[in-house]
């Protein structure tokens, strides 16, 4: 017999004191801590409970008894629902105010080293339509509230955002507001064109139906690519062997109605200059080691940036808010302090944006990225900017940057470091000391982990500057830039 879950407490009138992390707010209750999304500091709110543990608990606001004065209106008309923008309630000035608190908590939290003032936090001068990609998935069942639930509302197909905890499904979306409009326009055509051809939507349990996902970017050159992603018609054996297979020949694709779906596409939507799709019969997303196979178009369009221009792939990463892109990059050049004479190591290169970005003002720039593709479009990148004093290499960071490639290309003056959310790993950190750079320029997007390799590279470097920049307003995502310098023996 199994027993029966205890029944959590509503906690009523209560007062929301802090913002915390993951976009959510807290209040302190006795001893316990409690978690809240969707609330601001102010808010005076009934909570019921959803997870309790002994010394914290998560709840959600059920009522807001009395707004805070701090609380703004949401913009969004799926917010609340959607986790993307968890802080719309909050005005933009607050949410950078606590941003930079937040990276400032981490760096003395978890680096436990000697700190310089914080310079101001720079703001994204635009707080809505700054983003120039966004991914969909499609699904055979959307998402639905428990008010849909309790009213009876039957499942129907969805384009739109997943929901966290909830794999097989998508939260259809309507208007997405960080983008430009015509994003809109695209995915809700997608929408009602598939269902009026019957076409089928992916089954995320199951692991078939035709679309799958889309991609959108844009850029500030004017160009719009998309990618859809299409999948089986019937669902493949979980093996790599029979995955791979299917992979090589695409025995199910529906390649007449995937045809047509995009000759109609891109005629009713002629601003489309990129215009790809995948086929992807594996158990996850990624197609990052998938054939893109271009419709119409070139396989890229072309972001623009301090008279440079980028070459940008489906498979490349660019940073998703482009004007504050570029006032990272400046910081980040800035604080390399470069005179012309320096060699540079760029690691996690990308697209080779930032070492691209710089070499004019170095002697040469040397950049490091897992991903090849991202260091083709590096290469070309530099080529059609007519910059020479550029190199690339494609592979693993810590099997790439090695004790041998520093004796091979020279110990470097200047490292930039951009890592994944991950952080650097170990054999890195190590190597970046064995190289023992003047400078290392740090640009993180998460500052806990940027706080863990600080701490590890204490030992022979000091932090001068700190500069947090924030690329996602009305998210909890902070990016932080930091200058270190070699201690003086």
């Amino acid at each position: 017999m199994s027993r029966r879950k205890k029944e959590l407490p509503l906690l009523e009138g209560v007062e929301i004191t802090d913002v915390a992390a993951e976009g959510k707010a807290l209040v302190r209750v006795d001893d316990l801590v409690v978690f809240v999304p969707f609330v601001v500091p102010g808010d005076v709110v009934d909570l019921q409970l959803t997870k309790k543990k002994h010394h914290y608990a998560e709840a959600k606001a059920v009522r807001i008894v009395r707004p805070s004065a701090l609380r703004s209106v949401p913009f969004c008309p799926h917010f609340g629902v959607c986790g993307g923008c968890k802080w719309q309630c909050l005005p933009y000035a607050e949410q950078i105010k606590w941003k930079q608190r937040q990276v400032m908590d981490n760096l003395r939290r978890i680096a436990k080293v000697e700190l310089p003032e914080c310079q101001p936090i720079m703001g994204s001068k635009k707080t809505r339509e700054y983003r120039n990609k966004l991914d969909f998935g499609c699904s055979n069942k959307q998402w639905l509230t428990e008010e849909q639930m309790k009213a009876g509302v039957p499942f129907e197909p969805g384009i739109g955002f997943h929901i966290s905890g909830a794999f097989d499904k998508v939260l259809p979306i309507e208007s997405c507001k960080l983008m430009d409009p015509l994003n809109d326009e695209i995915r809700n055509y997608i929408y009602r064109y598939a269902r009026e051809k019957q076409l089928t939507f992916y089954d995320l349990r199951a692991q078939h139906g035709l679309l799958r996902g889309i991609v959108m970017r844009n850029s500030l050159s004017g160009e719009w690519m998309v990618v859809v992603q299409f999948g089986p018609k019937e669902p493949i054996p979980a093996n790599r062997e029979a995955i791979a297979e299917e992979v090589k020949h695409a025995h199910q694709f529906d390649d007449a109605t995937a045809e047509q779906f995009l000759a109609d596409l891109h005629a009713a939507f002629p601003q489309i200059s990129s215009l790809m799709y995948v086929y992807n019969p594996k158990p996850n997303d990624t197609f990052g080691d998938l054939d893109v196979k271009t419709y119409f178009g070139p396989d890229h369009i072309f972001e623009l940036m301090e008279g440079l221009c980028f070459k940008v792939g489906p498979k490349s990463f660019y940073q998703t808010n482009t004007e504050q892109a570029y006032e990272l990059y400046k910081v980040a050049r800035e604080f390399a302090g470069l005179t012309g004479k320096e060699l540079v190591y760029d690691l996690y290169t990308g697209t080779g944006t930032i070492a691209n970005f710089v070499a004019k003002q170095a002697r040469q720039v040397i950049g490091i990225e897992y991903v090849p593709e991202a260091i083709e479009d590096a290469k070309v990148n530099s080529q059609i900017n007519e910059i020479n004093n550029t190199l690339f290499y494609a592979g693993d960071m810590k099997d790439i940057l090695n004790r041998s490639f520093i004796e091979q290309h020279g110990r470097p003056d200047v490292i930039i470091t951009d890592p994944p959310r991950a952080g650097m790993h170990q054999d890195v950190v190590d190597t970046i000391l064995f190289a023992s750079p003047d400078r290392i320029v740090y640009v993180s997007c998460n500052p806990a982990t940027q706080a863990r390799d600080l701490s590890l590279l204490d030992e022979q470097y000091r932090v001068v500057r700190i500069q947090p920049v924030d690329m996602f307003p009305h998210t909890q995502h902070v990016e932080n830039v930091v200058l270190l310098e070699r201690r003086e023996v």
